[in-house]
């Protein structure tokens, strides 16, 4: 009997596609029904045109039926996978530029900090409503699997007030690691231990990673027996690339010892100490590539992507289907994670779960990222232990901002938004509590048309930016400022003269 799987936001570029082919890669899973839900009629129909000529092309018996209507894609799901943007591009635009107008200069903004809290007040309530649907009209026994940020708030509510299993994926992970393997490797070539055609592939390099969602830390690190903690340091500043890319993380694991997970423009965002003062934020980027720590730079490729999915769509639809082969099966885990309950056969992956005390000095209940098995009995997640102090005290810190922030988003509680803001690290860095009030006024007000729960309290905020206004005591504000690293948006036309770059963006799976 064939597995039905709903896949909610479909209308994302990248994700839809590729995970649908990661799961047709296993031939149990062959025959595959994708129910593909989104708000947008015309992003669906524009991805489920290119999936089921993908389908077809490569003569699998899998089907597809697009939904407008969430309960009707859930009924009967074996397993539901959410890659929803609350508000889409234009709630994104809003998390990045008016904290810019209070000195908060983010990269991406979708984790914690200004931009991935107000993202969870818009995220979280779309979630709760999809494990509604799960709880009245999914399998019994169905899985939630969430590629949606920010992941950690997200998964704790979905958990905690939701009533439905849910297990956080991201690929933080295996990127990481690929850069500690690329290390290894270059090291290992210089001391006569490889040869130079050789090649290492991650598997070969054994880490253990815990932490949190996007602040994740290898606190193992083994390559043919040898402890290669105590090397990573001189092996990345030996590096040509990352000892320019990456100079957050790096001076992280100078001082703390342990290398993180996330991208040096991400890390940089949601620690209080590299982006508090513009002019010294150019010592820390590096602007080769958005993901190093260019300002709005997510926003920017997101934008840029969708626009070019949307002109060049034609072309995508004439160009040659790919061929659906386990060789082209991507690191992403849900396709393994189905895979393994439905077969038995055992993955091992790093899955956001939470905290029953397989971390023991972050509190139970937080979102944890560790490692963990998948076979046919379930999710098997081993007990971690103590991180180390640096890494659990920044992780901490996280933690106590995303229960708030949670709370909030669940009860449509201001002051308690208020407060998340307040220890956030880079806000609190940046801004005095008053100026944190204000902003978090004008967030609300500006986002007002996706925040349902807060709607008997934003006329309230707009009263009090209004007598503020009258007094003639509204806080300053960086009027105009684009930050220390802001880059333009492409147009098409500026697009078009790298055409295979553009379309190479608007296809990456992180795009959802």
């Amino acid at each position: 009997m064939s597995i039905k799987i709903a896949m909610i936001g479909a209308g994302s570029i990248g994700f839809t596609r590729k995970l649908m082919t990661d799961i047709l890669t296993v031939p149990e899973l062959a025959d595959t029904h994708f129910a593909f839900m989104d708000i947008s009629e015309k992003n669906l129909d524009m991805v489920s045109q290119l999936a089921q000529r993908d389908i077809e092309a490569n003569h699998l018996p899998a089907t597809i039926t697009t939904h407008m209507d969430q309960l009707e894609s859930i009924t009967d799901a074996d397993y539901v996978i959410s890659t929803i943007r609350m508000g889409g591009l234009d709630a994104f635009q809003l998390d990045i530029d008016i904290p810019l107008q209070y000195g908060i200069d983010q990269c991406v903004g979708d984790t914690i900090c200004a931009g991935g809290i107000m993202y969870a007040q818009r995220t979280i309530p779309a979630l709760l409503d999809i494990c509604d649907d799960i709880a009245d009209a999914a399998k019994p026994e169905a899985l939630f699997l969430n590629y949606s940020n920010p992941m950690a708030m997200n998964i704790w509510a979905c958990n905690k007030y939701g009533g439905v299993p849910t297990i956080g994926l991201c690929h933080g992970v295996q990127g990481g690691h690929w850069q500690i393997t690329r290390c290894i490797e270059r090291w290992a070539k210089q001391e006569g231990m490889l040869s130079e055609e050789t090649s290492l592939h991650r598997n070969e390099v054994d880490i253990i990673c815990a932490g949190i969602n996007h602040q994740t830390w290898y606190i193992q690190v083994q390559w043919r027996g040898m402890d290669m903690l105590p090397r990573l340091l001189e092996l990345f500043e030996a590096h040509p690339e990352y000892s320019q890319t990456e100079k957050v993380r790096m001076d992280v694991l100078r001082r703390f010892g342990y290398y993180t997970t996330e991208s040096n423009g991400h890390v940089s965002e949601y620690l209080p100490w590299y982006r508090k003062r513009p002019e010294e934020i150019g010592d820390w980027i590096d602007l080769s590539s958005w993901i190093n720590g260019e300002t709005g730079g997510y926003l920017r490729v997101c934008t840029e992507g969708r626009n070019w999915f949307e002109t060049d769509f034609p072309n995508w639809l004439k160009e040659d289907p790919p061929k659906i082969t386990a060789e082209r099966r991507s690191e992403e885990h849900g396709s393994y994670i189905i895979e393994a309950l439905e077969t038995g056969r055992i993955y091992r992956g790093h899955f956001n779960i939470p905290n029953q005390n397989h971390i023991t000095n972050l509190p139970d209940e937080c979102i944890i990222e560790i490692p963990g098995y998948v076979d046919k009995n379930g999710l098997n997640m081993p007990v971690v232990g103590d991180l180390p102090l640096a890494c659990a005290a920044t992780c901490s810190a996280s933690v106590r901002v995303q229960e708030m922030a949670m709370e909030a988003a669940v009860h449509g509680d201001v002051m308690l938004l208020k407060q998340a803001m307040l220890h956030d690290p880079l806000v609190a860095t940046v801004c005095n509590p008053e100026e944190i009030w204000q902003m978090t006024d004008e967030m609300l007000i500006a986002q007002a048309k996706w925040l349902p729960q807060y709607a008997d309290t934003i006329p309230e905020a707009q009263a009090r930016l209004s007598a503020a206004e009258q007094e003639g005591s509204r806080v300053k504000r960086w009027e105009g400022w684009q930050g220390a690293a802001r880059i333009p948006t492409q147009s098409i036309e500026e697009m078009s003269e790298h055409a295979a770059e553009a379309r190479s963006n608007a296809a990456a799976a992180d795009k959802g």
